[in-house]
C-alpha cells in the first residue's frame, strides 16, 4: 500500500520571488470524485497525464495510488468530466536534503502560493526555508480538491 505523508505551508511571496526557479511546469487538474473517504484526480503535468486515487486523510497521511496515463486521455477526462479545474505552476527546490514543491495558483485562488514537503514518517524532522510561512496541513480549505 502506498502512503503519502505530506505537510503543506503558505509561502511568503516576497521571500519566494528571491529564490524562485526560472522554470516551472504547468499543472491542470480536476476531480472525478471528491468525498471525505476518497478522491480521484486527473491531471496533466507538462506533457504527461496522471490519474490518482487518494484515501481519507488521517493527520497528514493518506493512502495514494498514482498512475501515468496518456496525456491526451488525461485531457479528454478533464474536458469531459471536470467542468471546474485547478490551473497552477509547480516549481521544485531542494532545501536541506528535502524536495519542496511550490504551487503558484492561477485558477482558482489566483495568487495563492503553497509549498508541500513529502516525508517518510509523520514525525520526521526538517528545516523550513525562509520563504515558508504558516503551516496549513490540517486546514481543509487548502486541500486542492476543496478549492473548486
Amino acid at each position: 500500500m502506498a502512503i503519502e505523508i505530506e505537510r503543506k505551508f503558505l509561502v511568503d511571496e516576497e521571500q519566494w520571488r528571491a529564490v524562485q526557479p526560472a522554470q516551472g511546469v504547468r499543472i491542470m487538474q480536476g476531480y472525478l470524485l471528491n468525498s471525505i473517504e476518497k478522491t480521484i484526480r486527473v491531471r496533466t503535468k507538462g506533457n504527461q497525464g496522471f490519474i490518482t486515487i487518494k484515501g481519507k486523510t488521517e493527520h497528514i497521511s493518506r493512502v495514494e495510488y498514482e498512475y501515468e496515463i496518456p496525456v491526451h486521455e488525461a485531457e479528454e477526462l478533464l474536458n469531459t468530466f471536470c467542468p471546474k479545474k485547478i490551473d497552477k505552476i509547480r516549481y521544485e527546490l531542494v532545501f536541506e536534503g528535502f524536495l519542496w514543491e511550490v504551487d503558484v495558483f492561477t485558477r482558482p485562488n489566483k495568487g495563492l502560493i503553497l509549498a508541500e514537503i513529502e516525508l517518510s514518517d509523520e514525525h520526521q524532522l526538517f528545516k523550513l526555508p525562509k520563504w515558508v510561512g504558516k503551516e496549513v496541513s490540517d486546514q481543509a480549505k487548502y486541500f486542492n480538491a476543496n478549492m473548486l
